[in-house]
């Protein structure tokens, strides 16, 4: 009964691939838990198929091995009620100077040398810069600790949930000033560590792999971009990223090439426009890309299947824009 279960749910998954290919991206909206009854409106629109909610490693994790997926579950049924589907944006890093959202033991206990190091954020076109946490991954312990709550979310909610999604491979630390064993290989190791450690644990909900930048890589001279494609390719693991813009100089020195080159060869290819992305205006028109614009270009360079919006965008905002 087992194989017959999972025979079919390769099946669906498979069907799902061919259903997506060669259409436009499929809306989505992204928001945080707890966010959804208030925008019913903007999830229950015709065009809209899903939500991506994010949930921070503390709050599903209230104590060491104690885990609370009320959250999920509530959000979950709710969405499965108006015939919507689910994503879930597990969060180590975080962007905010007091968002340090990992459970207390990993920031107390030794052998987790704190949990989170500073780093650096770019909060939009012509922000100043801001800054945030990002978890030590690098760090075997806390990387451990990490591919449990993954256990533990793919034995709850594997096959009910549409997919999870790791967060974006970019950050920026003071390496010099580093006290933690970081290193930017190791970092990249821990990195394609814990996606192996997903795909294997999630065998019918999509694996989605968020993908921008890598420290130390510029231009794949690390080879860190082309062997994450690579993998995501032969592993049926589908990739995306937290923005959208057009063209932009820096994503074209790393993911969005690889993105081109994978067109329509990768299982799932998801990215959002999210608060900053909404802040980069077209060079031509000098004004902010509007909807067309961002899908546009997410259909035919980046061989997008579904985009995750932010519900700032004013096209959900402001129907008439």
């Amino acid at each position: 009964m087992k194989k017959m279960t999972k025979a079919l749910g390769l099946g669906l998954f498979m069907l799902g691939l061919h259903w997506m290919s060669g259409q436009a991206p499929q809306n989505y909206i992204y928001t945080s838990s707890g966010d959804l009854k208030n925008i019913e409106k903007m999830i229950t629109r015709q065009d809209i198929g899903g939500v991506q909610i994010v949930y921070n490693w503390k709050a599903l994790e209230t104590s060491k091995d104690v885990y609370d997926f009320s959250v999920i579950e509530k959000d979950l049924e709710y969405l499965t009620s108006i015939n919507r589907k689910l994503f879930i944006q597990l969060q180590d890093r975080f962007f905010e100077p007091q968002a340090r959202y990992i459970p207390d033991y990993l920031l107390n206990d030794k052998e987790y040398t704190g949990g989170l190091v500073p780093q650096y954020d770019n909060p939009g076109e012509n922000k100043p810069v801001g800054s945030g946490w990002v978890t030590q991954q690098w760090n075997p312990a806390v990387r451990m600790r990490f591919q449990k709550l993954i256990g533990a979310l793919a034995e709850k909610f594997d096959g009910k949930i549409q997919g999870i999604n790791l967060p974006e491979t970019s950050i920026d630390i003071e390496m010099k000033a580093d006290k933690t064993g970081f290193s930017c290989d190791r970092y990249f190791q821990a990195e394609l560590e814990n996606l192996k450690f997903a795909k294997n644990v999630f065998r019918q909900s999509n694996v989605l792999q968020y993908v921008n930048f890598f420290p130390c890589e510029w231009d794949n001279d690390h080879q860190y971009m082309s062997r994450l494609f690579d993998f995501a390719y032969k592993n049926n693991i589908g990739l995306g990223g937290p923005d959208i813009v057009p063209n932009k100089k820096g994503q074209m020195k790393n993911s969005y090439p690889f993105f081109n080159q994978y067109k329509g060869k990768l299982s799932l290819v998801a990215m959002a426009v999210q608060e900053p992305t909404l802040t980069y205006k077209n060079p031509k028109t000098k004004k902010p890309f509007t909807k067309e614009e961002f899908t546009e270009y997410a259909e035919n360079y980046l061989g997008v299947n579904i985009i995750f919006w932010s519900v700032e965008s004013p096209w959900l905002r402001d129907p008439s824009k």
